[in-house]
């Protein structure tokens, strides 16, 4: 995995749009000779995230004829990161830009470099997970454009249903139904692996974060800050480790899952040869292309904790919209406009109908439309009871490259948990050391 972002690689090797951004365009006051006032925004350079800021800025410019956006795009991952911090470092950064939330945008240094949006009308209905993704001590920088998706169990609701299944809220009620649908599933594999895409062997890890935080709120910054404590040997963070190996040793995956890929599992899953799935809830978008049919025998629930007290879901927020703090006069007020309407009704419109929707709303300003996929409700539950939290990747700037190779070691019976858990934080040691991290 790229050490700069999980989520790309998650979300590229999902075949679903990754996010990252920058490029040029001087910002300044001032409006142009015809009365109105110019603006740039930038995205990546992909046709998704390009069309969707087309259509963005046609509804922004015809609510708001006195202000012309000029949209401009770049290449994203490690090359557009690059480009960001260079644009902002010489002051020559685009107007407004849509980029990465968490700790991709904390590399930008953004109380130095972005406005402080939190005196914003629109603020107020951001929900607490994602303001602290797009936020500093000393301000919030981010408004969120697209939805957020979740790392969970997705499952095949007609075999719970046939096997008289509830959905678990601890591990072990976990454990039991994948046993009763080994014993009782008539050769329905009880949970799905796909090491065909090494990725995809991480989620046991990756997904079980919330349930983390839900322990010790303060682990990512403790990890971070290289406390002895939070290290993935010792509990809380173990358990990602144990639980790959546990359902490898207890016999309950499918027999083909060194080789199985993404695409298969996802299919297995939709037409019910599969029961459970550890998986990003975006790629429900593969069952809409190849299964439309089955696209709502699929649900979603939490990872579930040893202690149902603290079983959360875990979520990967979306990005978010910046200004540049070079930005200022005629042409901040525009940008501040700009960004507002990204968060009002028409901008939300916007979202639904260009986007790919897996996962709630991090805003109140917008609402889901009625033919979502039915998983997405089941994350709406967890939202709506406060049993979510952010995934490390947005807490904290230090992820090892090889987890996924760790991971797939743990959940063949390679590597025991415990020994992959050490070989993960010496992983974390020297990525820590590279990015120059203080402590470590």
């Amino acid at each position: 995995m790229k050490s700069s972002s999980t989520r790309r690689v998650l979300l590229a090797s999902a075949g679903i749009v990754a996010l990252a951004v920058p490029l040029a365009a001087c910002s300044g006051g001032g409006g142009s000779n015809d009365g109105k006032v110019e603006i740039s925004y930038l995205t990546q350079s992909d046709d998704a995230n390009t069309n969707q800021a087309k259509a963005l800025i046609a509804a922004f410019e015809k609510a708001n004829p006195d202000i012309t956006v000029k949209l401009e795009t770049q290449p994203g991952g490690t090359e557009g990161d690059n480009l960001m911090k260079t644009k902002l470092s010489t002051d020559s950064m685009n107007d407004v830009f849509h980029y990465n939330s968490g700790s991709l945008l904390q590399a930008l240094n953004p109380d130095q470099t972005l406005v402080n949006l939190s005196d914003q009308d629109w603020v107020d209905g951001l929900t607490d997970d994602f303001k602290a993704v797009v936020s500093t001590d000393n301000g919030l920088y981010g408004a969120p454009w697209g939805t957020s998706f979740a790392g969970a169990v997705l499952y095949n609701k007609k075999v719970y249903e046939q096997l008289g299944l509830e959905v678990p809220t601890t591990w072990d009620e976990f454990i039991a139904n994948s046993e009763k649908i080994k014993a009782e599933g008539g050769g329905v594999a009880p949970i799905l692996q796909s090491f065909g895409d090494t990725w995809t062997s991480q989620l046991f890890v990756l997904g079980d974060f919330a349930n983390v935080s839900a322990v010790n709120p303060d682990w990512a910054e403790e990890y971070t800050a290289n406390d002895p404590k939070a290290k993935y040997v010792e509990e809380p963070a173990l358990a990602g480790f144990t639980h790959g190996q546990e359902v490898f040793d207890k016999g309950l995956l499918n027999e083909d899952f060194a080789s199985m890929t993404n695409a298969q599992a996802m299919g297995a899953l939709a037409t019910g040869a599969g029961a459970q799935y550890p998986m990003l809830s975006a790629t429900i978008s593969a069952v809409q292309q190849d299964y439309p049919e089955n696209v709502n025998d699929i649900g979603v629930f939490a990872l579930p904790a040893a202690d149902a007290a603290d079983t959360s879901i875990t979520m990967w927020q979306p990005n978010a919209i910046y200004i540049a703090k070079t930005t200022e006069g005629d042409k901040l007020d525009a940008a501040k406009k700009f960004v507002a309407f990204a968060n009002s009704d028409e901008g939300c419109q916007v979202q639904n109908e260009g986007g790919s929707i897996a996962g709630p709303y991090v805003t109140s300003a917008c609402t889901l439309p009625s033919d979502v996929p039915d998983l997405v409700n089941d994350i709406q539950a967890y939202f709506d009871s406060g049993k979510t939290g952010s995934a490390l990747e947005f807490l904290s700037p230090i992820k090892g490259p090889n987890l996924e190779n760790i991971t797939v070691a743990v959940g063949s019976g390679i590597t025991g948990a415990e020994d992959g858990a050490a070989q993960y934080d010496e992983d974390v040691k020297k990525q820590a050391q590279q990015l120059g991290l203080e402590g470590w």
